[in-house]
């Protein structure tokens, strides 16, 4: 080999050799928190599906992402200890379960990214100010609009024709509490039914409650979702199943566990639908120019052997409309 080739070869290899290096570099390293309310299998479920929508759009734990989760357990001090651990573990973006849960992470950071699910009312909650453009860190998928909540007497009294009262068990220090309560008011003066809240403050006070409200005929029970409530809802089905009270709750795995009939907002595909706002977080999109959504998908579910059990025919025509009938 001639001089003059050796140098030219010699040369393009050191030009080659960066771009060489430069490829096989590892991608950069994300880290993504979740701060989840419930450790049940419906939780693991949301987790799960979380990682299986992020993984479809290119990020694999591992690889390119790390995923640090951490359970509240709709416990307030749990939820703050865990909420200051993942800040301190610098995020890329949180993906946060809960009113609780959100609450907490606000306390600890203004500045880390936050995507939550499952809040009724991220404005009265003092979360945001506005839920077309957030404006600061937090944005996500809310629970559903107020204005939902009369569905869930309607449903009762399509249910239970003969119904009269209704009590609304609702978180005593939820924000969304007295609204959700408002909206269920507004419809029932037209479905001919009383309606009286019974704040969810402790077990006892919970029983003492229905065990008050019981004894007259022709009442039924609305179970709205909250923190308080949520820690409370093993009790609540059994009570409800104690007392012969036709229940409506906002959530599939109440039925599941036990519970007459819900109707209410597709919490895991929420979850995967928030892999989709954290991609576009890590891509560099800000979270205060990403819209809260409000729920696309609600599901009924109706446990046939509860209705059995408590003496209820369920109507063919909300057998027909149910997504879930658990016989």
């Amino acid at each position: 080999m001639r001089r003059r080739e050796f140098i030219t070869l010699l040369g393009g290899a050191a030009v080659a050799w960066p771009l060489v290096a430069g490829a096989q570099e590892p991608e950069r390293m994300r880290r993504v928190g979740l701060l989840m309310n419930v450790a049940s299998a419906e939780g693991q479920t949301q987790v799960a599906a979380f990682r299986q929508a992020l993984q479809q759009l290119a990020w694999s734990e591992g690889r390119n992402v790390l995923i640090d989760t951490r359970w509240g357990e709709n416990d307030v001090e749990r939820d703050r200890a865990y909420a200051a651990e993942l800040v301190a573990l610098a995020p890329d973006v949180i993906v946060a379960a809960g009113t609780l849960s959100v609450a907490a992470l606000q306390k600890a950071t203004r500045t880390v990214p936050i995507v939550f699910v499952g809040v009724a009312d991220p404005v009265g909650a003092g979360f945001l100010g506005n839920l077309a453009r957030p404006g600061g860190n937090i944005t996500g998928f809310m629970e559903f609009e107020y204005g939902f909540s009369g569905k869930w007497l309607e449903l009762l009294k399509e249910l239970v024709p003969g119904v009269t009262r209704a009590a609304v068990l609702r978180g005593a220090d939820n924000p969304a509490g007295m609204a959700q309560f408002g909206a269920i008011r507004a419809a029932a003066s037209s479905l001919g039914l009383d309606v009286s809240p019974i704040d969810v403050h402790d077990a006892g006070e919970i029983e003492r409650a229905i065990a008050a409200f019981a004894p007259s005929s022709n009442g039924g029970l609305i179970v709205t979702p909250s923190a308080e409530v949520s820690s409370h809802r093993a009790l609540i089905i059994a009570l409800a199943a104690r007392h012969k009270l036709p229940a409506v709750y906002a959530f599939r795995f109440d039925v599941t566990d036990g519970g007459l009939i819900s109707y209410g907002p597709d919490l895991v595909e929420q979850f995967r639908r928030s892999a989709d706002y954290v991609d576009r977080i890590l891509r560099g999109v800000r979270p205060s120019d990403l819209p809260v959504q409000a729920p696309t998908k609600y599901d009924l579910a109706i446990n046939v052997k509860t209705a059995r059990t408590l003496g209820i025919d369920v109507p063919a025509t909300l057998l027909a409309r149910a997504d879930e009938v658990i016989e």
